[in-house]
C-alpha cells in the first residue's frame, strides 16, 4: 500500500466532524505563516525606513555642551547696572535650581511620562490617535503626543516644518538623545530654551516677565500659568485673553493634581487664584550712553559678537555714577554757557498759524538731544513778550527777558545787535526749543518760559584714577542721541599747549630747572624746502625778555617753549611724548612743541596722569573685571598676584602688600616738579580762575591756533579730569574765546562738586626734592623779606645760587645740546 493510499485511507476513517476540524487546523497554518511573512517584510521595512530617515541628521551630542544665548550685563563699579547687551532676553537656570513645583507644572502639561519612556511616549500617541479622531468629527483643535525629549529634538536640532518626514527625525533623534543624556540635561535644555512669549526665552525670563519674580517666588497658580504657555503663548495672553489664559492655567492645576504633584487643599487654592501679571520692575539702569558704548565695543574687540552678545558675561566696569553724573551736567552746562554766549541760530522751522497750528506742531519731529525742553511755535509777538502755543494744545509766554541773549549769530561767532524787542528775534509762525520757567505766582496768567537752543558746539570729558587708569567718568558730547560720536575717544585734535609740560619735563631731565631763564623774545626760522620762514608768537602778541621755566608754564609762553625744544632737540620731545602715549601723530618738527600733533582726551588725561602719580606707567581702562556665564574671571584689569588676599575669614591679619608692578616713564622727582609748576598754573597763570575752588588742584589751558580747540587737563592729587571744547568741523571758537574761557569753567564746575566735602589732601612730596624759596620772576633765592616768594621744588645740588644764564638762541655753535648758556644763538 502506498502512502498516499494509506493517507486517503487514514482520513476515511475520520468522522464528518472531525475532518472539518482538519482542514480549519491547516486553513490556520497557512494563514500564520503568511502573517508571519508580512510581519517579517514590514519589520524590514521599518529597519530600512529609519536607516533612510536616520541618515544624515544632525549631531545631537553637539548638545552637551550646549549652553543657550543668555544676556551679558554691564555694571558700574558700584554695581548699579548699566546696560545689557543680547539677542534674546534670557537667563540660564541649571536644573537643581528650578523649583520642583515649577518642574512639575512642565510635566503635568507637557509630558508626564517623561520619567518612564525613552524618547518617545507610544501610550501618548495612542490616545492622541484616538483623541484626534474624535476632535476631527467634532471640529476641535488636534492634539499633539510630542514628549519633551522630541520637543528638545526639534528646537534644537530640526525646523518647525509640519510634516510626517520631521516627525520622524524627531523620534529618531529622541531615542538617540535619551540614550546619550540624562533625563535631567535634557529637561534643563527644555526648560531654559523654551520661548514662552513676552519676550521670554526660558522659565526664568518669563517668571520675570509675566509676574516681576524669581522662579522660587512663583506661586503654584504662576507656576501653573507659565506650563500653559508652550503650545502657543499668544492664544493665552494673560490680559488680551485672559478667560483662555485661566482656563488652561486651571487644566494644568487639574492635570497636576490627578497626577498626585499637588494636594486638593493646593490645588483648590491655586483654581482660584487671580491671574494678575505684574510688569517687570525698571531696573535700577544708571545712563552712562558714551561710556556704555566704549564698553561695548571694547567686549567685541576682546571677544567678538557672540559672546557679547550671547555669552553671559558679567563685566564690572570702573564707572562712578556720582562722577559721571556730575560730568554730564557740568559739560551740558558749559556748552550751553558758550552757544549762548555766541546768539542765536533762528528758529527750527516755520509753519502756518492758520487753522490748526497745534496738528501741524506735532508732526514736527522732536529734536534730538532737547532733553527736558519742548517745542512750542510763536503765536503773537509784541515788543515785551511773545505768547506760545504747546503741543498740548497750551499756551505760555516768552518774556523779554528771556529772549535779550538772543543777538544774532554772525559767522565767525559774531554777534547782531542787541536785542530790545521780542520781535528783534521771534516772528508768529517760528518752531522754538522753549523751557519751562518755575511759575512766579498763583495768580499767573500764564506759565513762563525761556528760548532756548541746541547748541551746535560739541566737547567731551574724561574724569580718571591717576594711579590706576581706571576711568571714573566719560561723556563723548553733548547728547548721545543728537550723536554717537565719542569725542573723548574718537576725535583726535590738537592740544595746543595742554601739550607744553612734557616739553618742559624733557627739558628738567636733560638738566635745567624750574628757574632755569630763557629768553622770551621774537623767533624765526627757515623751514627749509620752499616752505617759508616760520614765527610763532605769543597768544597776548607780546614778549617778556627772561623769564623761568615756571613762568613759561604758567603763562603759556609759546616762544620759550619753542626755544626750550630746540635747544634739548625736538627728539627728546617726541621720546618724551612716546612714553607717555601722546607719540601717534607727534612728529619731530619744533611745532609739536607747541602742540600740533593731534592727540584724543583719554590719552591726554592718560599722560597728566602719570605726572600726578609720581611717574608712573598706567593704561586707561573702562573694565574692572569680566566674569563668563558660569561665574570663573576670564580677565582682570589689576593683574597683580596676591596671595594674601584670598581669605576666608578677617581675623586681625596683617594687610597683605600688593607689589606695584607700574613700570616708571619719568623720574618721579621730575614729576613732582611738573605737578608744582602746573599748580602754579592755578594760582598765577592761565588757570587761575580755578584758584577760588581753595583746594590743591593743577593743569593746563590748551588753545590751537584760531581757537579752533579749547582744552583744559589737569588734576588733584587722586583725580585726574580732561576737558575738551571745540566744533565738529573744527572752526574757531570765536574772538576771545580760548582754553581759559571754554573749558577751564567746565574743570571747575566738575572739581567743585566732585571734591566738595572730600579732605583737602596737598600733592605728595616725593623723597629726593629739596624746596627752596625763590623769587617767582628771577627764580634766585628770596630775601626774607619778598612777600611774592614761592617754594620752589630742585633736585638737590640744582639749587640756584648765584646769577642765572638765558637760554637765548638754542643750538648755537659750540653748544652741547641741552647746555644752559647765554648768547644770541643766531635767532631773532
Amino acid at each position: 500500500m502506498s502512502g498516499a493510499q494509506g493517507q486517503t485511507d487514514r482520513t476515511d476513517d475520520l468522522s464528518p466532524l472531525q475532518q472539518k476540524a482538519r482542514k480549519a487546523l491547516i486553513w490556520f497554518a497557512s494563514v500564520l505563516g503568511g502573517g508571519a511573512v508580512a510581519a517579517a517584510l514590514a519589520v524590514l521595512a521599518v529597519v530600512i525606513g529609519l536607516n533612510a530617515f536616520g541618515r544624515n541628521l544632525p549631531d545631537y551630542k553637539q548638545l552637551q555642551d550646549y549652553e543657550p544665548p543668555i544676556v551679558t550685563r554691564i555694571y558700574a563699579g558700584d554695581g548699579s547696572m548699566l546696560t545689557e547687551f543680547a539677542r534674546q532676553q534670557r537667563s540660564f537656570v541649571p536644573i537643581n535650581a528650578i523649583p520642583r513645583q515649577v518642574i512639575n507644572a512642565f510635566l503635568a502639561a507637557e509630558d508626564k511620562n517623561f520619567y518612564r519612556h525613552y524618547g518617545v511616549d507610544y501610550l501618548g500617541i495612542v490616545r492622541a490617535v484616538l483623541v484626534n479622531l474624535k476632535n476631527v468629527a467634532s471640529d476641535r483643535r488636534k492634539v499633539g503626543a510630542s514628549t519633551i525629549t522630541q520637543q528638545v529634538a526639534k528646537n534644537f536640532l530640526l525646523s518647525n516644518e509640519v510634516s510626517y518626514e520631521r516627525k520622524i527625525k524627531e523620534a529618531i533623534l529622541a531615542f538617540r538623545m535619551e540614550r546619550a543624556f540624562s533625563k535631567d540635561r535634557i529637561l534643563e535644555l527644555y526648560l531654559n530654551e523654551i520661548y514662552l512669549g513676552n519676550r521670554s526665552y526660558g522659565v526664568a525670563a518669563a517668571a520675570l516677565n509675566y509676574f516681576n519674580k524669581s522662579l522660587d517666588q512663583l506661586t503654584l497658580a504662576e507656576a501653573a500659568y507659565l506650563a500653559a504657555l508652550p503650545k502657543a503663548p499668544s492664544n493665552y495672553h494673560p490680559v488680551r485673553k485672559k478667560e483662555a489664559a485661566v482656563a488652561r492655567r486651571n487644566w494644568v492645576i487639574s492635570r497636576m493634581r490627578s497626577l498626585g504633584f499637588v494636594d486638593d487643599e493646593a490645588a483648590d487654592a491655586a483654581l482660584v487664584e487671580p491671574l494678575v501679571p505684574r510688569s517687570r520692575a525698571g531696573q535700577s539702569y544708571f545712563r552712562a550712553d558714551y561710556f556704555e558704548e566704549e564698553v561695548r565695543r571694547e567686549l567685541k574687540a576682546l571677544y567678538g559678537d557672540e559672546n557679547l552678545y550671547a555669552g553671559g558675561l558679567y563685566v564690572r566696569t570702573t564707572l562712578e555714577p556720582r562722577l559721571q553724573a556730575i560730568a554730564e551736567r557740568v559739560l551740558r552746562r558749559g556748552l550751553f554757557a558758550y552757544d549762548r554766549r555766541h546768539g542765536w541760530r533762528g528758529p527750527v522751522r516755520r509753519i502756518a498759524l492758520a487753522g490748526d497750528w497745534h496738528a501741524r506742531l506735532n508732526e514736527i519731529d522732536m529734536p534730538l538731544g532737547i532733553e527736558a525742553w519742548e517745542l512750542a511755535v510763536v503765536l503773537e509777538v509784541s515788543e515785551a513778550e511773545a505768547v506760545i502755543g504747546l503741543a498740548d494744545r497750551s499756551l505760555g509766554v516768552l518774556p523779554l527777558d528771556q529772549v535779550k541773549w538772543a543777538q544774532r549769530w554772525l559767522p565767525g561767532e559774531f554777534l547782531g545787535r542787541k536785542v530790545e524787542a521780542v520781535g528783534q528775534v521771534l516772528s508768529a509762525g517760528d518752531v522754538v526749543v522753549v523751557e519751562r520757567l518755575e511759575p512766579a505766582g498763583d495768580d499767573e496768567v500764564l506759565v513762563g518760559y525761556a528760548l532756548r537752543q541746541i547748541p551746535d558746539v560739541e566737547g567731551a570729558l574724561v574724569a580718571m584714577d591717576p594711579h590706576t587708569g581706571r576711568v571714573l567718568a566719560m561723556v563723548g558730547g553733548w547728547d548721545y542721541r543728537e550723536s554717537e560720536y565719542n569725542r573723548a575717544t574718537q576725535a583726535e585734535r590738537q592740544p595746543g599747549s595742554a601739550f607744553k609740560p612734557f616739553v618742559y619735563a624733557a627739558a628738567l631731565e636733560a638738566g635745567y630747572t624750574p628757574s632755569s631763564l630763557v629768553l622770551d623774545a621774537p623767533f624765526v626760522i627757515d623751514q627749509g624746502d620752499g616752505q617759508g620762514k616760520w614765527k610763532p608768537r605769543n597768544s597776548s602778541n607780546k614778549f617778556y625778555g627772561p623769564s623761568t621755566l615756571r613762568v613759561g608754564i604758567e603763562r603759556s609762553r609759546n616762544l620759550m617753549t619753542v626755544r626750550l625744544a630746540l635747544a634739548i632737540g625736538i627728539d627728546k620731545v617726541v621720546d618724551y611724548a612716546g612714553r607717555v602715549g601722546l607719540d601717534r601723530h607727534v612728529k619731530p618738527t619744533l611745532a609739536s612743541a607747541l602742540g600740533a600733533g593731534e592727540v584724543n582726551l583719554v590719552n591726554m588725561t592718560t599722560a597728566y596722569s602719570m605726572l600726578v602719580n609720581g611717574g608712573s606707567r598706567i593704561k586707561p581702562t573702562l573694565i574692572d573685571r569680566i566674569q563668563d556665564r558660569r561665574g570663573r574671571t576670564i580677565f582682570r584689569h589689576d593683574d597683580r598676584p596676591c596671595p594674601g588676599c584670598a581669605l576666608d575669614a578677617w581675623e586681625a591679619a596683617e594687610e597683605p602688600v600688593v607689589p606695584d608692578g607700574r613700570s616708571k616713564v619719568l623720574d618721579h622727582r621730575t614729576a613732582y616738579q611738573i605737578v608744582s609748576m602746573l599748580e602754579g598754573v592755578v594760582q598765577r597763570g592761565t588757570g587761575r580762575s580755578i584758584r577760588a575752588l581753595g583746594i590743591p588742584l593743577a593743569g593746563k589751558t590748551g588753545t590751537t591756533n584760531d581757537a579752533a580747540d579749547g582744552w583744559f587737563v589737569g588734576f588733584s592729587p587722586d583725580l585726574a579730569v580732561g576737558v575738551f571744547v571745540g566744533f565738529d568741523q573744527p572752526r574757531s571758537l570765536g574772538p576771545g574765546e580760548e582754553g581759559s574761557s571754554v573749558a577751564s569753567p567746565i574743570f571747575k564746575a566738575f572739581m567743585a562738586e566732585a571734591l566738595k566735602d572730600k579732605p583737602r589732601i596737598p600733592f605728595r612730596i616725593p623723597s629726593g626734592i629739596r624746596l627752596v624759596r625763590v623769587d617767582p620772576k628771577t627764580g634766585l633765592p628770596a630775601d626774607p623779606s619778598e612777600k611774592s616768594a614761592i617754594l620752589e621744588a630742585f633736585i638737590p645740588g640744582t639749587e640756584p645760587n648765584g646769577r642765572l644764564a638765558v637760554l637765548d638762541g638754542g643750538q648755537g655753535l659750540g653748544q652741547t645740546e641741552g647746555e644752559v648758556r647765554s648768547g644770541t644763538g643766531g635767532l631773532y
